[in-house]
């Protein structure tokens, strides 16, 4: 079965390998998806953060991106596990005060 991650350019240099076989996805994308298990803590009011607290979270992802990206800089897949994994836990963090927001507005 051959899966089709159309938002993850799934470079082998780039990516987990598991017994041999390669991760569906890279490993920044790998560190986004385990971010997103963050959502039943925010969900549940575990933890709050702020929309620029969430943003912060994803800075250090567009900053390691572009980097590589513009100023022939190589990282490793440590790095962008780790900043995945914040900006998973950013965007988990506006989603939920999205969706708040938008409730209180029904409710009222």
């Amino acid at each position: 079965m051959n899966l089709q991650f159309v938002t993850c350019h799934r470079k082998p240099e780039r990516s987990f390998f598991w017994k041999g076989k390669q991760f569906p996805v890279c490993a920044r994308c790998t560190g986004i998806y385990m971010g997103y298990l963050s959502f039943p803590v925010f969900n549940f009011d575990l933890v709050t953060l702020s929309y620029l607290q969430g943003c912060l979270l994803m800075l250090p992802t567009l900053i390691d991106g572009l980097t590589q990206a513009f100023m022939h800089r190589e990282s490793n897949n440590f790095i962008r596990v780790t900043t995945g994994v914040l900006a998973g836990i950013g965007g988990m963090a506006i989603v939920v005060n999205i969706g708040t927001s938008i409730g209180n507005l029904i409710l009222k």
